[in-house]
């Protein structure tokens, strides 16, 4: 069993060693989690390109000192010239998942630094955006090796993605893929880096940076113009929360897909499993997580359009009909359409307990594909998420936000112990959260609750199969029972796969020591004080 990294007064987790070292790094110079959290977004950025980037988005849960916890949105919306006719009238049936016409929305991720950037000087922060940005600078200038995870990642829609503007440039050499250890440099990145850092992040949007992307991106005909890059702002915004026994757990709300995250938090309580990776444990996290995706894809859609209140699927009448619906010893059928997504989380915890749970996507492996000339950045295709149907929950409209599958955690026991958590993923996301915490509630170490044998229910990841996918280090007897009561199991041959998410679960305890740990499946590691 992995032994749990226990650091005495502050630590970090990232899925790249290098991003948890900027953040180590920041701690270490009187940085307070926020301000390591800014820096390690903007390493990771560069040494894990095919997970997230500058041209992508972010959300933010931050719990300060007082217990007070605040959400950023940081997610901007499809461009102004992003309608349903313009795609309509290219021959679209739905929107291309590569190329310019998938770059449909706003990147929000350096919208939500500025944010981030004014609450860490609020809760006591003094350090300058050149420490914090100066690791991430250094790589995409001198060049940093491609991790063992970009080497082995299955690409879908190939063909779209290396034809994408400018995407071979930065990410083939000699018309062939780089392979793990390769030195890539982006130094248009780096200079963009050291522009913002230098003139402020808003400059991503309203200056210098913002005029050379909104041309790069009229060049290439997408969507999304310079008045759509000024208009843009991140926000604060409050979590959701939900009650457990000794417990309270808060994740992100609509657009994202925070709400399934907590049902499924909610219906496993109400089974009232008793064993920790018993056949009713893990029978009970698919069928809870069946009713919670089912309830997201009826009702989360971007908050101004919402019909329904999200704190009404968290009420106890409500989950209590969901949990009445299982059937603890059959599998329910599965009629979702699932969703593919490729992202980072990473968690930060200070010797203040000022704790940070935090997510960075692009959406697909390098989003549209599409690297804008003049600054480096890699734009994301989270605009895909949206339908070309005027009559669906979520139909592409100038101004309107996609739905996103990105939803950091954390979690508050009434004993004092503060848990940040997250996993990628795309739909996975809220099944693998599901499974790293209530382990660690049932009992579990921390690092043994991360390192544990996953499952993944449904499409995605380009997977083709409708079918319970379960790593090959569950115990036969559960996996037995599990094929008995009618799921249709597909055990993968491998004992730790990127399929089943890059997790990471950090928790600070009321003598101010931190326990912390990130997923073997990544490139990553806790570092700590």
């Amino acid at each position: 069993m992995p032994e749990t990294p226990v650091f005495s007064t502050a630590a970090v987790a990232a899925p790249h060693h290098l991003a948890s070292e900027t953040g180590r790094n920041i701690l270490a110079q009187g940085g307070n989690a926020v301000e390591a959290m800014i820096g390690m977004a903007a390493t990771i950025a560069v040494v894990y390109p095919h997970m997230n980037g500058i041209g992508g988005d972010g959300f933010w849960l931050v719990r300060d000192r007082r217990g007070k916890v605040v959400a950023i949105e940081a997610c901007g919306p499809a461009g102004s010239l992003a309608t349903i006719r313009r795609y309509r009238d290219k021959g679209y049936s739905a929107i291309p998942p590569r190329g310019p016409d998938a770059a449909v929305t706003v990147a929000g991720a350096i919208g939500g630094w500025q944010v981030a950037a004014g609450l860490a000087a609020d809760l006591g922060g003094t350090l300058p955006l050149r420490l914090l940005t100066e690791d991430a600078i250094r790589h995409a200038r001198d060049g940093v090796a491609i991790s063992a995870s970009e080497a082995r990642y299955r690409i879908k829609e190939g063909d779209g993605l290396y034809a994408a503007p400018g995407f071979a440039r930065v990410f083939k050499t000699a018309d062939k893929p780089l392979v793990a250890g390769d030195i890539r440099t982006n130094a248009a990145l780096a200079a963009t880096l050291e522009q913002i850092t230098r003139a402020g992040l808003d400059d991503f949007y309203r200056g210098d940076v913002a005029r050379e992307m909104a041309a790069d991106l009229e060049a290439i005909g997408a969507p999304v113009t310079r008045s759509d890059l000024a208009s843009f702002r991140a926000r604060t915004t409050q979590p959701l929360s939900l009650k457990l026994p000794g417990t309270t757990v808060y994740n992100f709300p609509p657009p994202t897909q925070g709400l399934a995250s907590l049902i499924i938090l909610g219906l496993l309580e109400r089974l009232d499993i008793r064993r920790c990776d018993s056949f009713e444990h893990i029978h009970g996290l698919v069928e809870a997580s069946k009713r919670a995706l089912g309830a997201r894809d009826r009702v989360i859609t971007d908050p101004a359009h919402m019909s329904a209140d999200p704190a009404d699927l968290l009420g106890d009448a409500w989950l209590a009909r969901e949990a009445a619906k299982i059937d603890m010893k059959r599998a329910a059928e599965w009629p979702l359409k699932a969703g593919d997504g490729d992202t980072i989380w990473m968690g930060a915890i200070d010797r203040d307990g000022l704790s940070v749970s935090y997510i960075q996507s692009v959406y697909w492996e390098y989003g549209s594909g599409c690297v804008l000339e003049k600054t480096g950045v890699t734009w994301q295709n989270r605009g895909v998420s949206f339908s070309l149907n005027e009559g669906a929950l979520n139909p592409l409209e100038p101004g309107r936000k996609p739905f996103h599958t990105l939803n950091p955690a954390m979690a508050v026991f009434d004993d004092g112990r503060v848990v940040s958590y997250g996993c990628m993923g795309g739909d996975g996301q809220p099944q693998f959260q599901a499974q790293v915490f209530s382990r660690y509630r049932m009992g579990m170490g921390v690092a043994d609750a991360v390192d544990a044998p996953r499952f993944l229910f449904g499409k995605t990841w380009g997977a083709n199969s409708t079918s319970l996918k379960i790593e090959n280090r569950f115990d036969h007897m559960v996996v037995a029972k599990l094929a008995a009561a009618g799921h249709a199991l597909e055990e993968w041959g491998v004992p730790y796969d990127d399929q089943f998410g890059h997790a990471g679960l950090l928790v600070r305890h009321v003598k101010g020591h931190v326990e912390a740990s990130h997923d073997p499946r990544s490139d990553g590691d806790a570092k700590g004080l």
